[in-house]
């Protein structure tokens, strides 16, 4: 295997046994290391292993994030359900929140679990593809620290809420729509900064209007206040950006209201004095068993048939082909599975100082 690479399997495992090392009971480790190489594994390097160290080990030492999960399920109605999950592992709130409703849309055709108290969950399409594996249509969505700017505003008050499906078709992979209610998200910014990589014009705006294009100065300029993201659709109303703020806001009451939990400047991270406290993030997910409303097979051939006369229609001047949402993951796991994770020097020092914190002498990169 190339230098630069990292097979899935070892990057994995060294993710759950430094989460081990840090406190994480040893099954929430393994969800949690699964949940964040299948991230890698779709090629959506923003929220994989390049995260493992700054948004999840950084705020457990840093005392606001607790290692051992207390999931708590304060109200449970029939096929409706309220969790607090008192700032535990995101990912494991958010798959036991799935999965109760799944267990729920099996009981009574959907299933709707919110959340309030949790923390970073990693890439929703994961729990939108776990209804999506069982039949049935999954839908989530979660708020989180502030970053977008309200159409004609700039100050960053929503987070990059994304509104996520997961569709099982009768293809060898399901539709997935995982996208941020922004025009770009926190993780890629930190990832174009990993790569030294200049940002576009539009992505995020400054105090004055204008683009900054430095993802470090941008990244200092989101946690500061002195910089917001763009909602969807981009900066006013000429490219419709009020449908991404709309859209966003949506998330956020999603996120919040049902839950009665925190929300936009809430979410900082930061109390009064500047000091790092607990995000408090909300999350919802929704299952709708497809069994309800049609045999599954016909559900999923007519779905896969709207699939392929989208990806058959005409091309653009100089385009040889049109993807559907989860089609471009589905390849990418399909060039990576023989080579594993693409390691950049940055990346490659961060776990290479955890394998010597944490005395992981079988592990280097």
């Amino acid at each position: 295997m190339p230098a630069e690479y990292a097979s899935f399997d070892i990057l994995e495992s060294f993710m759950k046994d430094v989460f081990i090392k840090v406190g994480v009971p040893q099954e929430d480790a393994a969800v949690c290391a699964e949940i964040l190489i299948e991230s890698d594994k779709r090629g959506i390097d923003s929220h994989g292993v390049g995260r493992f160290k700054p948004i999840y080990i950084d705020r457990i030492k840093d005392g606001i994030q607790n290692p051992i999960t207390n999931f708590e399920v304060v109200k449970d109605h029939l096929a409706t359900a309220v969790v607090d999950g008192h700032d535990g592992m995101g990912h494991v709130i958010g798959k036991k929140s799935m999965q109760m409703a799944i267990d729920k849309a099996k009981k009574h055709g959907l299933g709707m679990v919110v959340v309030r108290n949790s923390t970073h969950y990693g890439i929703a399409g994961y729990y939108a593809t776990m209804a999506a594996n069982e039949d049935m249509i999954g839908v989530t969505g979660t708020n989180a620290r502030p970053s977008i700017a309200p159409t004609f505003g700039i100050d960053n008050m929503l987070g990059t809420n994304p509104l996520t499906f997961g569709i099982p078709t009768d293809e060898v992979f399901p539709f997935v729509l995982d996208c941020a209610t922004s025009v770009s998200q926190r993780g890629k910014i930190e990832h174009y900064d990993r790569i030294n990589k200049k940002m576009p014009e539009g992505w995020v705006i400054k105090r004055n209007g204008k683009s900054e294009t430095n993802p470090a100065k941008a990244l200092v300029g989101l946690t500061q206040d002195t910089c917001a993201l763009a909602p969807l659709g981009g900066l006013g109303e000429d490219t419709a950006g009020y449908k991404g703020y709309g859209y966003a806001t949506v998330v956020e009451i999603l996120s919040a209201a049902l839950q009665q939990g925190q929300y936009l400047k809430a979410l900082n991270g930061f109390d009064a004095n500047g000091k790092k406290v607990p995000y408090h993030l909300g999350h919802f997910f929704i299952a709708m068993d497809i069994n309800a409303f049609v045999e599954p097979e016909l559900f999923k051939k007519t779905t896969g048939d709207i699939l392929r006369e989208l990806r058959a229609s005409a091309k653009a001047p100089g385009r040889s082909r049109i993807f559907t949402a989860g089609e471009k993951e589905y390849h990418a796991w399909l060039d990576r599975k023989d080579t594993g994770v693409p390691l950049n020097d940055s990346l490659r020092k961060s776990l290479n100082s955890l394998a010597v914190e944490y005395k992981l002498d079988n592990y280097r990169f």
